[in-house]
């Protein structure tokens, strides 16, 4: 099968000669020039031999786009945050929707072009895009803030969130129209349990993600990303997307084959990103067979979040090859 082929089969729930794998982190230092990060993700792509590719930009560009001010990467490190814009309700008040196709915005919406010029007949491509909820707490900084200033005044968090999701809508459907496949859709911590009450999120999170998420159902591979341990995602299985991704072995979270069997879309998952640089080579090993072991359907094989900077372009391969190997061998 092609890798098109491949990742189509596994989201339809037809038969695949293996599932689809990808992986996929970050690279601080190369994730500020479009041509960088497009240049990094091939080289990625290449090296590991995946079946689908979910660009990774830096994460800070989100708030970046409303005014947020970091310090560019150093090494291996993430941008740091030195200004928050919103730090109390009159700011809240002030959040307002902005120019999807410029700034910093322009710039990812190129990449995603150039990616898929260079590599999208090969496989497809997959854009992240944090949930309003995400940006919002990005915003304030603190995530703590945030809670706070919606429990001081709901309709200025409304209203806030509202004006991120014109953009962000907007800013999802482009990369589509620049030839994504689907969104990698990402409400961060703020799905957990460890970060929010489940009806905080119904409140201020839901509404929001099925707003965004409605408007790009054409897409044939949109994936609903969860972030962290103890996580909300079956509160989320209803989302109309065509994988689930969370982290299936963090603490508190369901595994795999708990959700498989209760969704009629794919799962992606199995490995350990936290652990993948220091894992031997016989538990990456077990950890692609214990993924393997509930059958091929409806899966996909890759990290529960993104997988640290330091991991070794030789581990990063040991995830395909143990998928291919351990999948011929039945």
């Amino acid at each position: 099968m092609t890798k098109k082929e491949r990742v189509r089969a596994a989201l339809g729930g037809e038969e695949v000669d293996r599932p689809p794998v990808s992986m996929w982190g970050h690279d601080p230092p190369r994730e500020w020039q479009p041509e960088h990060l497009v240049a990094s993700t091939v080289e990625a792509y290449r090296a590991g031999g995946w079946d689908f590719i979910k660009l990774n930009p830096r994460a800070s560009y989100f708030g970046e786009a409303w005014g947020n001010h970091y310090e560019a990467s150093r090494d291996n490190q993430r941008p740091e945050l030195v200004d928050a814009v919103v730090k109390d309700v009159a700011d809240l008040d002030a959040v307002a929707p902005v120019d999807a196709f410029a700034g910093v915005f322009g710039e990812h919406l190129q990449a995603v072009a150039m990616l898929v010029e260079e590599v999208g007949d090969e496989a497809d491509i997959i854009h992240t895009v944090f949930s309003p909820l995400g940006v919002l707490g990005n915003l304030c900084g603190e995530q703590r803030r945030f809670q706070q200033l919606a429990w001081e005044d709901p309709a200025s968090a409304h209203a806030a969130l509202a004006a991120l999701t014109e953009t962000l809508d907007e800013y999802a459907e482009a990369a589509l129209e620049r030839g994504a496949a689907g969104i990698f859709y990402a409400p961060l911590q703020w799905a957990t349990h460890d970060q929010a009450r489940e009806a905080f999120y119904r409140e201020f999170g839901r509404p929001y993600d099925l707003q965004i998420l409605s408007g790009l159902r054409d897409a044939e591979f949109n994936v609903l990303h969860v972030c962290g341990d103890r996580n909300m995602l079956e509160m989320l299985l209803d989302y109309p997307v065509a994988a689930f991704n969370w982290a299936d072995r963090g603490e508190g979270n369901p595994n795999l084959q708990e959700i498989r069997g209760r969704v009629p879309a794919a799962v992606i998952g199995g490995i350990d990103h936290q652990r993948l640089p220091t894992m031997s080579e016989e538990e990456l090993a077990g950890q692609v067979g214990d993924a393997l072991s509930g059958g091929f359907e409806r899966l996909m094989i890759g990290p529960g979040c993104s997988i640290p900077p330091e991991t070794s372009p030789e581990r990063r391969a040991a995830v395909g090859r143990l998928v291919r190997e351990l999948s011929a061998a039945g």
